[in-house]
């Protein structure tokens, strides 16, 4: 029996494999299937093209989302640092990685505070959901969120993550009516967030029946957390198994559009291989309120605040000249009548 390693060493293994290693899926996100219809004549001034958003109350300059990705280690303090300065200075949302490392190891908590240096932004909390069935609950989900001042708590869905990892935690049976319990008793909106390989129908539908207030549907097509266990197996069996899920999972953009069928009221976030703003604005268009990135950001927060800050302001721009080349002014405007199904 091999020996599990400890959670912080996991999170430390996590960020070194995503840093150094190629993690992608062996799908891609779907969005190269769509392709915007040019306007030459725009009747538009880019200079008065508003990518703005409201989400939870909070005004967004963008409908950009630093996506949820770590915690736990000294190193990931700095990058979540780095992180929430930059989106304190872009007005974009950020999710931390999972909390669970703090609350085992209260030391770590401070590696997921943030509001020293982003007072203002849309910050969204995160455990595994798996743990509600494994001794968490909703004080648990109280804490975390009051841990970093969170405006949302997101709890992340990662079944196929923990069935290739090394003793991971694989009971989600009776899960959906524990998430319901936290979606009614705790005082934030609750996001629910695939890892990577996307939502279904009738995942969309019982989430919904859950009252979440969004999906994020991590779609495949990017980072697959499969590979990254492959790298982190302690023998050669796991990582076989690990291995043979590098084509798993539903698209993002087909899972965009699994949870606007079987949800159609539902806010929904798209992650997932996103690579900049054009594919973020496709992501509006099939009907996501905001596109999410990890990778870009994740190796940008490695070097400087000011390498965040550059990826973010071209991020928007890309969202912005899409708008403008597609003669649309406002974000709302941006709808698939805009887009064109390339078969």
């Amino acid at each position: 029996m091999s020996k599990v390693a400890p959670i912080d060493q996991r999170k430390a293994d996590h960020i070194k494999i995503n840093l150094e290693n190629d993690v992608r899926s062996a799908l891609t996100n779907g969005l190269e299937a769509y392709r915007f219809t040019h306007e030459a004549l725009p009747e538009l001034d880019l200079a008065r093209v508003d990518s703005s958003t409201e989400l939870f109350g909070a005004r967004l300059s963008a409908p950009i989302l630093v996506s949820s990705m770590t915690g736990g280690t000294d190193s990931a303090h700095a990058i979540n640092l780095n992180l929430a300065e930059a989106a304190q200075e872009c007005k974009v949302a950020m999710g931390v990685g999972s909390q669970r490392a703090a609350l085992e190891h209260p030391e770590q908590v401070k590696t997921f505070q943030v509001r020293s240096v982003a007072p203002d932004i849309l910050l969204f909390a995160n455990l595994g959901a798996v743990q509600l069935n494994y001794g968490y609950g909703v004080d648990e989900c109280r804490r975390v969120v009051d841990m970093i001042q969170a405006n949302a708590l997101i709890l992340h869905l990662n079944p196929l993550q923990e069935a290739v990892q090394d003793a991971g935690d694989t009971n989600f049976e009776g899960l959906a009516k524990k998430i319901e319990e936290v979606c009614r008793k705790i005082d934030v909106p609750v996001i629910i967030k695939e890892v990577g390989w996307g939502i279904s129908e009738r995942s969309a539908k019982l989430l919904a029946e859950c009252g979440v207030s969004a999906i994020d549907v991590a779609g495949a097509g990017g980072t697959s957390w499969s590979q990254v266990e492959m790298y982190r197996a302690p023998d050669e069996f796991t990582r076989q198994l690990a291995a043979s899920f590098i084509g798993w999972g539903i698209s993002t953009a087909e899972s965009i559009l699994n949870v606007k069928k079987s949800a159609p009221d539902m806010t929904i976030f798209a992650s997932g291989g996103i690579k900049d703003g054009l594919d973020i604005a496709k992501c509006v268009a099939l009907g996501a309120k905001l596109g999410g990135m990890a990778g870009g950001f994740l190796k940008a927060a490695a070097a400087s605040t000011e390498s965040v800050v550059e990826l973010m302001q071209l991020t928007k721009k890309q969202v912005e000249v899409t708008m403008f080349a597609c003669g649309v002014g406002k974000l709302d405007g941006l709808t698939a009548g805009k887009l064109k199904e390339v078969v």
